[in-house]
C-alpha cells in the first residue's frame, strides 16, 4: 500500500488567519492562550483517574506507581511525536491529516473515523456517569433525563462558538487542577505528619514497603496495572486538534508538548503516591469508597464522598465537552478531505462546523439510548469495539512521525521547532512498547475482548478505505 501522493499538495497553515480573522479552512481562531493551556493540563486528568485508580491499586499494590510511570512515559513520547508534527503544521484533524499525508489516504480515513467512533461512544459513557451522580442529588429527575440535559447543554455551548467551548473547558479543567493540586498538598503534609488535625497511624512512607512489600502481587502485576490505567490517559492529544483554532497554534502546541512531562508526573504519579502513602494499599476503605475518597477520609476532610462526587462530575462534564468538540473537529477534517459528507466541512458565520457537531451528537444520543435499552449487548459491543482504539491512534502517530520527519525536512525545515528525542530509535521503542501492551491485553479476558473487537472494527474501516481508494471515490474537494 503506497502512500497517497499528497506530499506535494499545498496545505493551508491554520496558524495564519486571513484578514477576516478566519482560518483558510473556515474555522475561527477563538481559543485564547489560557484556554489552550488549561485544555492541555485538563486533557490528562480524566474521570478514570478518580474512579479507576482503586482497582489498579488493589491489583498491583504500591507498584501501581510503576504502571502509571510506564504508561506516562509512553504518552510523553507519543505527545512529543505529535507535537513535532502539529507545531510544523497545526490542523483541525491533527494526526488523521498527518497520517493521510505520510502513510496514505487509507490511513487518514481509517484512524480519523476510528477516533471519531471512540469519542461518540465516550459521550454515552460520560453522559450516563454524570447522570448517575446528578440523580443521586436530585432523585425526582430520572437518570435518562439528566443524561439528556447534560448532552443538550454541552451541545449548545459547542454550537455557539469555539470560544464558548474553550471557556467551559477552562473552568471545568481549572476545577480539576485545583482539586488535584489541593489533594497532593494536603495529602503530602499529612504523610509527613505536619497537617494539623490529621494525625493518622496508618499514614507514612512505610506503606510503600509494608503489607507484602512494594510489589505484593509480584512483578507481573505491574503489567496488569498498565492495562487498567492506560485508557485513563486518553485525551492528552486533544490540545493538538484545538491548536488549529487558537491565536498562536505553534506556540500553543510547543508549550503543551514541553509541559506534558510535569503534567503527568504531578497529577498522576503525585496523586497516586499520596494515596498509597496515606493508606495501606490493601485497606478496605480504598476498595469500598475509592482511593481518593478513602484518602480524604483518612486525613479528616469532612463530606469527602460528596466533595469527590463534585470533582468527578466536573471531570465527566469536561470529558463530555471535550469529547463532543474532538469528535466534531475530526468529522470536520474528514469532510474537508472528502472522506465524510461535505456538509461536515461547512462552517457557519461564527466559524463553527455546525453539521459536524450535530452529526456527532446524534450518534452520541443513539449510543446513550443503546446504553439504557441494551446495556449488556449492543452497548457492551460498542464499548469493547472502541476499547483499544486509543492504542491504535498512538501507533499510527508513531508510524506517521517516522515518515513526516523526512517530509518536513524536505519541504520546510524551519518549521521543525519541536523534535522527537533520539529519532528514530525512541520512536521505534515506543512502537514496541505499545505493541507489547496490545499483545499483553490478549492474555487478559477483558483485554482480549477489547483488542479482538477493536481489531475487527478497524479491519472493516480499513477495508472500506482501501475500496474507496481503489474505486477513486470521494476525491479531494
Amino acid at each position: 500500500m503506497s502512500a497517497h501522493p499528497t506530499a506535494t499538495r499545498p496545505t493551508a497553515d491554520p496558524g495564519t488567519p486571513d484578514s477576516g480573522g478566519q482560518n483558510p479552512d473556515g474555522l475561527k481562531p477563538g481559543l485564547k492562550n489560557r484556554h489552550l493551556s488549561m485544555i492541555a493540563i485538563g486533557g490528562v486528568i480524566g474521570a478514570g483517574l478518580f474512579v479507576g485508580s482503586a482497582s489498579g491499586i488493589a491489583t498491583a499494590g504500591p507498584g501501581i506507581l510503576l504502571s502509571y510511570a510506564l504508561v506516562g512515559l509512553m504518552v510523553v513520547f507519543v505527545m512529543r511525536m505529535l507535537g513535532e508534527m502539529a507545531a510544523a503544521n497545526p490542523a483541525s484533524g491533527s494526526f488523521s491529516e498527518y497520517a493521510d499525508r505520510a502513510l496514505g489516504r487509507w490511513a487518514g480515513f481509517s484512524i480519523g473515523w476510528l477516533y471519531w467512533f471512540f469519542w461518540v461512544v465516550v459521550l454515552a459513557v460520560e453522559a450516563t456517569a454524570g447522570a448517575v451522580i446528578l440523580e443521586g442529588w436530585v432523585p425526582a429527575v430520572p437518570q435518562w433525563a439528566w443524561a439528556l440535559i447534560v448532552m443538550v447543554v454541552l451541545t449548545a455551548t459547542n454550537l455557539v462558538s469555539v470560544s464558548s467551548y474553550g471557556e467551559f473547558e477552562f473552568w471545568f479543567a481549572g476545577i480539576k487542577v485545583v482539586a488535584i493540586a489541593a489533594f497532593i498538598v494536603l495529602g503530602g503534609l499529612a504523610v509527613f505528619g505536619v497537617l494539623p488535625g490529621s494525625e493518622s497511624e496508618s499514614a507514612g512512607l512505610a506503606n510503600l514497603t509494608s503489607h507484602g512489600g512494594f510489589l505484593p502481587n509480584g512483578a507481573g502485576a505491574i503489567l496488569t496495572g498498565v492495562l487498567m490505567v492506560v485508557f485513563s490517559f486518553m485525551g492528552s492529544e486533544i490540545v493538538t486538534l484545538a491548536a488549529g483554532e487558537s491565536e498562536n497554534p505553534r506556540r500553543a502546541v510547543t508549550k503543551a508538548t514541553n509541559s506534558v512531562i510535569w503534567r503527568i508526573g504531578v497529577f498522576y504519579l503525585g496523586s497516586i503516591f499520596v494515596v498509597v502513602t496515606l493508606l495501606p494499599w490493601d485497606s478496605k476503605a480504598i476498595a469500598e469508597h475509592g482511593s481518593y475518597v478513602a484518602a480524604l477520609d483518612s486525613i479528616g476532610i469532612p463530606h469527602a464522598g460528596q466533595v469527590m462526587n463534585v470533582i468527578v462530575l466536573t471531570a465527566v462534564l469536561s470529558c463530555l465537552n471535550s469529547g463532543l468538540y474532538t469528535a466534531s473537529r475530526m468529522a470536520f477534517s474528514l469532510g474537508k478531505r472528502g472522506d465524510a459528507p461535505k456538509a461536515f466541512a461547512r462552517t457557519n458565520s461564527k466559524g463553527v462546523p455546525q453539521a459536524a457537531i450535530l452529526g456527532s451528537v446524534v450518534f452520541g444520543f443513539v449510543a446513550v439510548f443503546f446504553n439504557y435499552q441494551w446495556p449488556d449487548t449492543v452497548f457492551e459491543f460498542l464499548l469493547n469495539s472502541s476499547g483499544a482504539v486509543a492504542l491504535f491512534v498512538w501507533l499510527v502517530i508513531c508510524f506517521t512521525q517516522l515518515r513526516m520527519r523526512g517530509i518536513i525536512l524536505r519541504e520546510a525545515p524551519e518549521k521543525l521547532i519541536v523534535r522527537m528525542w533520539l529519532f528514530p530509535y525512541l520512536t521505534w521503542a515506543t512502537i514496541a512498547m505499545i505493541s507489547f501492551v496490545l499483545v499483553y491485553m490478549l492474555t487478559d479476558d477483558a483485554g482480549r475482548q477489547q483488542v479482538v473487537l477493536s481489531l475487527l472494527v478497524a479491519a472493516v474501516v480499513v477495508a472500506i478505505a482501501l475500496v474507496r481508494d481503489r474505486m477513486g471515490a470521494g476525491r479531494r474537494p
